[in-house]
């Protein structure tokens, strides 16, 4: 752990409090705990936690860094016991044990003020029993990364319709090409590809009740997203052996030419420029319409800013959340040289980068079907984790999916009691 004092820092003191949105005369002591201890992360926290010291120089701030996976073993520990004003965590149902436990605040008088509904489209992730339990702080997009070049010289285009991505990959596979790259060594690649078939099969509210247990796994419509999935491994459209591969060890395929595209996170983007992709060589599409009847969600994991319930200074860590969400803080913490991801405020300017403008735009403005957090993140820990094995075995066995769905079944109901 390491603590930080707040420094003063006159000149932006003076250009920060020339605007009104932010409350005057705060004082008392605001402690923070985050787990962004890594060098870039850490710097950001650090630059916040200035930034705002200087617009309240009455405010003592106190900064606690705690390394990211002790992090994780301590939160509830230190929310129960000795909680700070405020806490870094993560949305959906990470922050659902918490919030049942009453540890989390419940914040939904800030999400009614005007300037949180730049946030919407992260509202539903923050949101448990119609009520917001923190604010988000940086997210990136999810989709379809492909070799423009490649389609280019096959003669297509990005598909905007399920249909189109079928016809698309008949002619990926003729050419003796597979259509993805995935590795699902360690399973949660499979996740990405549930998350975004039952998304666009039965929407985002369907697939939260899932989610959330509400839903049966031997329901026809889940059975109907597995058929859906089912198109694509027939017809030869992902590389063989997967299994075999992490996430990493499948990148060969995409920037060797023997595969097209990746369902992956921004977060490979630097993966390809290093393996020698160019711009001019590598795109992305959003995943393509299947059923038109629901609107299009995404999945955009998002990193989370909360108030505990036992929080002594609740009045500056309020005011400290109006801060982090800011456009103008968002912007500088999520830029090129800092986070390197997307602000969540949609009147936040995006680095100039080619896909990060991409996921910026789309989940600003194409999403209107909601922002999931991923499969391990928005499905319980037993359920996430007995769920993705059986994702993995549907792809490489999918005569199986009657035992899988069964199988997850049994836990959803195990877990429900």
């Amino acid at each position: 752990m390491r603590s930080m004092k707040k420094l003063m820092l006159a000149g932006l003191a003076a250009t920060m409090l020339s605007s009104s949105a932010f409350a005057e005369g705060l004082s008392g002591e605001l402690r923070v705990f985050s787990d962004m201890s890594n060098p870039a992360p850490r710097a950001v926290m650090e630059g916040m936690v200035e930034r705002f010291g200087a617009m309240h120089p009455d405010l003592d701030i106190e900064l606690t860094v705690i390394d990211r996976e002790a992090y994780k073993t301590q939160i509830r520990n230190f929310l129960t016991a000795d909680a700070p004003d405020v806490a870094n965590w993560y949305a959906a149902n990470r922050m659902g044990p918490y919030v049942n436990a009453g540890l989390f605040e419940d914040i939904s008088d800030l999400w009614a003020e005007p300037e949180f509904a730049a946030l919407a489209s992260t509202k539903g992730a923050m949101t448990i029993d119609d009520k917001q339990w923190g604010v988000p702080y940086t997210y990136y997009q999810w989709g379809v990364y492909y070799r423009q070049d490649i389609f280019e010289e096959l003669g297509l285009t990005a598909p905007a319709t399920f249909e189109e991505e079928l016809a698309n990959c008949e002619k990926i596979v003729a050419s003796g090409r597979a259509c993805y790259t995935i590795g699902s060594k360690f399973l949660w690649t499979a996740g990405g590809w549930f998350d975004y078939l039952n998304m666009r099969t039965n929407g985002y509210d369907f697939h939260m009740q899932l989610a959330r247990g509400e839903i049966e796994w031997t329901d026809d419509r889940v059975r109907e997203t597995f058929a859906n999935w089912r198109k694509l491994i027939d017809m030869g459209g992902f590389i063989e052996d997967h299994q075999t591969y992490s996430w990493q060890e499948a990148l060969p395929f995409m920037i060797n030419g023997d595969a097209t595209a990746y369902l992956m996170g921004n977060f490979a983007v630097p993966h390809f420029r290093d393996g020698g992709l160019t711009d001019d060589q590598l795109g992305f599409y959003q995943f393509p319409v299947i059923n038109p009847d629901v609107a299009m969600a995404e999945d955009a994991p998002t990193d989370t800013f909360h108030i505990p319930a036992n929080a002594q200074n609740k009045e500056a860590a309020r005011e400290f959340l109006r801060f982090i969400v800011s456009a103008d803080n968002q912007t500088m913490i999520n830029a090129g040289d800092a986070l390197g991801q997307l602000p969540v405020n949609a009147g936040s300017s995006v680095d100039d980068d080619k896909f990060l403008k991409a996921g910026f735009s789309m989940l600003s403005n194409d999403a209107p079907g909601g922002v999931a957090q991923f499969f391990d993140r928005d499905f319980s820990a037993e359920m996430a984790k007995a769920g993705m094995e059986g994702l993995q075995e549907f792809m490489v066995y999918p005569d199986n999916l009657d035992d899988i769905l069964e199988r997850l079944e049994f836990v959803r109901q195990d877990t429900a009691e």
